[in-house]
């Protein structure tokens, strides 16, 4: 096994508290195009990019003519309501700094726009820590499929066996496998320890995680 050179990092609901957000919004977008959808069942999708959750909930590609008017009228709205109002969950930038610091490349990899991307890692104060982060915009197809886990390794230059993935979701887990990068799990995002198997470890949250840092970076290598 290679030497953990990389920790590549989900940001919604690993690092920011944006879960609930994202639910709200692709709700109130759905109703306001007359699909009137449970919010439990879009919170359960939270984690895929449009591109997946679109056609997994109402059978609508993304580039299709609807798809394309839903996804840029939630896009809009989530900016408009709800993107100011992010937090980071307490301790998520210290444990930034505490990878930065181990000597290891910090590393995004999330299925959001590039914009709001950008936004979010302006919240965590990331931008001096960033060796290299990954959007919807470097990939083909969003989580549950690989491309973007893909696309992060080949930017820090990366092979799979040098980095481990840490997110909150099945789709981060499921996506990295596919990548054959190894995942480190995360409870804040509002899922169970029987939805996160296939984890090498799950962890409360980021201040969780830096408090287990030693420990961790024993286990990943």
């Amino acid at each position: 096994m290679s030497t953990l050179r990389g920790i590549i990092f989900d940001i919604d609901g690993t690092l920011i508290d944006s879960v609930d957000a994202h639910t709200r919004a692709w709700v109130e977008v759905f109703a306001e195009f007359g699909y009137h959808i449970p919010y439990a069942r879009v919170r359960s999708l939270i984690g895929m990019g449009g591109d997946t959750l679109l056609p997994e909930v109402i059978g609508k590609q993304i580039d299709s003519p609807e798809g394309e008017k839903i996804s840029k009228r939630r896009e809009a709205l989530f900016a408009e309501k709800y993107l100011n109002d992010l937090q980071p969950f307490p301790k998520a930038h210290e444990l930034l700094v505490r990878v930065h610091s181990a000597g290891l490349q910090v590393i995004f990899a999330t299925s959001g726009e590039p914009k709001q991307a950008k936004i979010l890692l302006q919240k965590l104060d990331a931008r001096k820590l960033t060796n290299a982060k990954t959007t919807s915009g470097d990939a083909e197809k969003s989580k549950p499929e690989p491309d973007i886990i893909l696309a992060a390794l080949r930017k820090a230059h990366l092979s799979a066996t040098e980095a481990v993935m840490i997110g909150d979701t099945p789709y981060d887990i499921v996506a990295a496998g596919k990548a054959n990068v190894r995942t480190v799990a995360v409870r804040c995002g509002g899922w169970k320890d029987g939805d996160l198997k296939g984890a090498a470890a799950i962890y409360d949250n980021p201040s969780d995680l830096l408090a287990h840092f030693d420990a961790l970076r024993t286990l990943l290598g």
